[in-house]
């Protein structure tokens, strides 16, 4: 049984990924999301994570992880070596999205990625007008210290998917603790999608 304390974005995840499979998180960050679906869906976990101090804390757990820039690519892992490849929050903070969501649709044979709607009506209304940077609750970061690189939304992505060929299997749009389905280009704060070759 699914422990209570475990949010919403994770629990929407682990629908997502089949009991016993084989996962790949790029830019696991501490390793929560992993441990959660060791446990829960009894999965064969590995991460890569850039930050020192994270993957002390994943190994810590357990968890095998890997020190590793995911912007340099995945030439180490075959084609479909992996049944999910995960990218919850990092696809918007590296260099090379691109390069990087081919290579884990190469990796996996799914993605499940989860990334901030940075056009979410909130971070709009700052934009316009209070004419700065927008900081919201799925946005916390200032401008001069934030780890987003790439500011995209819903449209963004799913433009991305189609121009490219990429199977959009399942998708998820959060309001917070809620998942909705009107407008959730304007309304939605985070949003994750099952997408494949």
């Amino acid at each position: 049984m699914v422990s209570d304390y475990i949010n919403v974005d994770y629990r929407i995840m682990m629908k997502m990924v089949r009991p016993g499979s084989s996962v790949l998180d790029l830019g696991c960050h501490k390793g929560e999301l992993l441990s959660i679906l060791i446990r829960e869906n009894n999965v064969k976990a590995h991460g890569i994570e850039i930050d020192e101090k994270a993957i002390y804390e994943c190994v810590a757990r357990g968890i095998g992880v890997s020190h590793q820039d995911i912007d340099n690519g995945l030439s180490e892992y075959g084609d479909q070596s992996f049944d999910y490849v995960i990218m919850n929050h990092s696809l918007q903070q590296v260099k090379k999205p691109d390069t990087v969501l081919k290579e884990a649709l190469r990796v996996g044979k799914e993605v499940v990625i989860g990334f901030p709607n940075f056009a979410h009506y909130k971070a709009r209304f700052q934009v316009f007008f209070k004419g700065k940077t927008p900081i919201t609750q799925s946005l916390p970061y200032e401008w001069f210290d934030t780890p987003n690189l790439h500011f995209m939304s819903i449209s963004d992505f799913r433009d991305y998917c189609r121009k490219n060929d990429v199977k959009i299997k399942s998708s998820a749009f959060l309001f917070g603790i809620r998942t909705i389905n009107i407008f959730p280009n304007f309304f939605a704060r985070t949003r994750i999608f099952l997408i494949s070759k």
